[in-house]
């Protein structure tokens, strides 16, 4: 009988001392649970399960000062990720994705260049809107107040191309309103409409509101009524060719979050 106690006890004894061992060599592993020893897990952003990776993001040119902004914030919040940004006019932009440039997202001024990147992209979300507003010198030393102003012949009126989305929407609201502009010339993306009328080449032009927002000071800019005006959409998405699609998906949801819309809409963009 004191055998089979000595030997029960021995085993309890033996337990204990093995649970004892074992803690802190699952510790030293650092695999809790599973035991997977620390080395061997993803790199992963302190905010959520998405790999840290290294995004390219093609992206409207309208976009450029408050994409900045956000990358900035966007790396803040998930340590080990950083987001480059290629601006550019959106009909340039989707050339670039046909051509097969190395990119994870893709950012455009409207909704019509992205329909046509279907087979490149996936299911795109529209992140913000936009409105044209009339920009001129500062002090709008000519007296333009409307979109009818624009038809005189004495002023050097510059636009956006009409394969640009800027300059689409410039025509649409002229064709809208029986107004026939003859510009001095048709630039290539919305943001060399605004240099025009920065640098005292053309007396007015028509730019996104935000554009003329981040202007402030070098040109003013005067309201087209919303009866007259077009409402830009902004839609993004992930390339179909990203070789960082989880790392890609999470940046094109994030700027659907409260913390982007907020930026979006402190910098003069409309919620979606």
């Amino acid at each position: 009988m004191r055998f089979l106690q000595y030997v029960r006890q021995g085993r309890a004894t033996a337990g204990l001392l093995g649970g004892a061992l074992l803690v802190p060599l699952l510790a030293a592993c650092g695999g809790g649970d599973t035991g997977t020893p620390a080395a061997a897990a993803p790199t992963v952003s302190a905010s959520s399960s998405v790999p840290a990776a290294n995004l390219t993001v093609l992206a409207a040119v309208s976009l450029t000062d408050v994409f900045k902004t956000i990358g900035t914030q966007y790396a803040k919040e998930h340590p080990g990720t950083k987001v480059t940004f290629s601006f550019a006019g959106s009909q340039e932009l989707a050339a670039q994705v046909r051509q097969g440039a190395p990119a994870d997202a893709l950012v455009t001024a409207d909704t019509r260049t992205m329909d046509g990147l279907k087979a490149e992209t996936g299911t795109p979300t529209v992140i913000a809107k936009n409105e044209l507003v009339i920009a001129t010198a500062p002090g709008n030393p000519h007296k333009i107040d409307s979109l009818k102003d624009l038809s005189d012949p004495n002023l050097k009126v510059v636009l956006a191309a009409p394969e640009v989305p800027a300059g689409r929407y410039s025509q649409e609201i002229l064709d809208k309103q029986n107004i026939t502009v003859d510009p001095v010339s048709l630039e290539p993306n919305v943001r060399a409409v605004l240099s025009k009328v920065e640098l005292g080449e053309a007396d007015a032009g028509l730019v996104y509101k935000t554009d003329a927002t981040a202007a402030e000071g070098k040109v003013d800019a005067v309201t087209i009524p919303p009866d007259q005006n077009a409402i830009a959409s902004y839609p993004a998405a992930t390339l179909k060719a990203t070789k960082k699609p989880a790392a890609a998906d999470a940046f094109v949801r994030w700027l659907s979050s409260p913390e982007a819309r907020k930026t979006l809409q402190e910098a003069g963009f409309q919620q979606p």
